[in-house]
């Protein structure tokens, strides 16, 4: 028999599914409306498709807990059909076809530490680190005397993503984006 949890104990990071579905819990919050009946609303991320989603449910609704499973993998390379990766733990290399993780292969670079998520023996995903290393492989050059302003210019990344990066980023430096919102977080120091 499945485990259900109360609704009512949704945290960050709790795991659970609904009608076929995989989601995790980002924030929940509690609320009473008059004489009705308490509610839960919980802001949730599909793992299968990686959506974010706004669910509501009634006070006492119990929902059943999912029990995920996260490798600790490597990223090698990828080909036209699938991508390559290395288990951190027993160097097994396996594939994934790319249209499974097509919403975030275009952050994948060589070396890339991860996980893959799976559910009931199941690939549902992978999970990328918040923040990632990029090379900036072409931007234009500073406008002499605004360097110090808040003023942004475009920066196409090793993997082909452009961002907008603050004025003093030049070609070749290396820079940590946000893999969510996919923005400039800040300059690697060093290179």
């Amino acid at each position: 028999m499945s485990e259900l949890i109360n609704v009512n104990d949704f945290k960050p990071g709790i795991t659970f599914s609904k009608d076929g579905e995989v989601y995790i819990v980002i924030e929940s919050s509690h609320a009473k409306s008059g004489r009705g009946q308490a509610h839960v609303k919980a802001k949730v991320r599909n793992l299968y498709t990686n959506a974010i989603l706004t669910m509501t449910f009634t006070g006492a609704e119990k929902v059943e807990k999912a029990f995920i499973e996260k490798r600790s993998v490597h990223f090698l390379y990828s080909d036209e059909l699938h991508s390559f990766f290395m288990d951190m733990e027993n160097y097994e290399q396996f594939e994934i076809e790319n249209e499974k993780i097509r919403n975030k292969i275009h952050l994948l670079v060589e070396e890339l530490e991860l996980f893959i998520i799976f559910y009931k023996e199941d690939l549902i995903g992978i999970e990328l680190p918040k923040n990632i290393s990029l090379r900036v492989v072409e931007t234009a050059n500073a406008v002499k005397g605004d360097t110090v302003n808040k003023s942004t210019k475009r920066a196409k990344l090793e993997n082909n993503i452009e961002i907008d990066v603050p004025q003093f980023i030049n070609t070749n430096d290396k820079v940590i984006i946000n893999t969510e919102n996919l923005k400039y977080v800040s300059k690697v120091k060093g290179k």
